[in-house]
């Protein structure tokens, strides 16, 4: 069932609105301890974003993730949520509006699925019909098949599975802001990151307002549209889109928690589409050689790039191909990797270097030439600073995606 479908059944509503968050000044200090966890920490998240506390172990991030539901008081300072503190309501009422996913899951094992899911709906008094309807509508949406599953009890499914559940049930009552403490932390490296890439699908669906929390910042760039970094003392070291984080780091301490290979990971931030590729030559079999060298001469790319009557590469023509008057199908390689516009950057990389080879053509979604990606076109990528403030965010992405 679809979200506007679940809207029109009886007793529900429309999709809540994500709402702004912002820390103003907010410090926590623990009885008798000598120095702050968080130590005046300011950012504003806008309705609908993803932001990342990301830092090494011992910074607060997680202290301060739990500071936004209350489970941990302020100290000084305050949160606002939509504009309100978060100090307006009682902490129950306050969890009840605020979806959490933890690492750990924490599902209720003696409870079916689908009653771990609805677990919010009941304390706030849904009734039957509408809350098997909100169970069904999100089985679908992280891509679980509700009638295999929700009758099922935790023990009964993978890993990845019950994670994508504990998703479900933090945003089973609709909430305006998802808090997720390193959700997918204990997954294994394959599962994690369809997890992530699934979690990014949903969020292009539900436009939430997140707060992530992880210690990996290859995930924290990944996940991120804003990404705070924190010191040990809950000290704000740079909040920036991840681009920017990459490119222009605000001080050495960040400069090394990014990683010497800071550049590198700029080219998952970019789709092959969102830069400017070199132009090639294309020919046909049997076009006039004379016309091949005139386009060759205005081409980037001075080896001609054979197409069939669709436009579609068929492979890189030898110099003995072109020594007759008509083009011969004479190839000194296939046209090999095949890069499509919405293809990662990193992906893309990736390929080339595996075929050794400089270029590659690139496709739409009819497999019709675009244009080339070269090794240079992306050493001038991550060379170029401009794109610290112009390169897109995972909110563009899920966009395009």
């Amino acid at each position: 069932m679809t979200p506007s479908a679940i809207a029109q059944t009886e007793g529900s509503s429309a999709q809540t609105e994500a709402v702004e968050l912002e820390f103003r000044d907010v410090t926590k200090q623990y009885p008798g301890a000598s120095e702050p966890v968080i130590e005046h920490l300011s950012f504003h998240v806008p309705a609908g974003e993803i932001c990342v506390l990301v830092g090494p172990s011992g910074c607060g991030k997680t202290t301060a993730m739990r500071m936004v539901n209350r489970m941990i008081d302020i100290t000084e300072g305050d949160i606002l949520l939509g504009g309100e503190s978060v100090n307006a309501k009682s902490p129950a009422e306050l969890r009840r509006n605020v979806g959490y996913a933890i690492q750990q899951i924490g599902l209720f094992p003696h409870l079916t699925i689908a009653d771990n899911i609805s677990t919010v709906p009941k304390l706030l008094g849904w009734d039957k019909a509408r809350m098997r309807s909100r169970v069904d509508e999100l089985l679908e949406l992280v891509s679980l098949d509700p009638d295999e599953t929700r009758d099922r009890y935790p023990a009964q499914l993978s890993g990845g599975m019950r994670q994508r559940v504990g998703v479900a049930r933090a945003l089973a009552a609709d909430p305006p802001l998802m808090l997720m403490d390193e959700p997918f932390g204990a997954i294994d490296p394959i599962n994690r990151e369809r997890l992530q890439n699934e979690f990014l699908r949903l969020q292009r669906e539900i436009r939430k307002t997140v707060v992530f929390v992880t210690h990996d910042i290859d995930e924290a760039i990944k996940m991120g549209d804003r990404v705070a970094v924190l010191k040990k003392g809950g000290i704000l070291a740079q909040y920036a889109p991840p681009a920017e984080l990459l490119m222009a780091p605000a001080d050495q301490f960040v400069e090394d928690f990014v990683g010497a290979d800071r550049a590198l990971k700029r080219l998952a931030l970019q789709r092959v589409r969102d830069i400017d590729l070199w132009t090639a030559a294309t020919v046909k079999v049997g076009d006039p050689v004379a016309e091949v060298r005139a386009k060759l001469e205005d081409a980037d790319v001075k080896i001609p790039l054979l197409v069939d009557d669709a436009q579609r590469p068929i492979g890189w023509l030898s110099e003995g191909a072109l020594r007759a008057e008509r083009v011969r199908k004479d190839l000194r390689s296939p046209a090999e990797p095949l890069v499509e516009l919405d293809d990662i950057l990193r992906d893309a990389l990736s390929d080339l270097l595996a075929t050794e080879t400089r270029y590659a053509p690139v496709v739409n979604s009819r497999g019709h030439v675009t244009g080339v990606l070269s090794l240079e076109v992306i050493s001038h990528v991550l060379h170029d600073h401009t794109l610290a403030t112009t390169a897109p965010t995972s909110a563009d992405f899920l966009e395009a995606s």
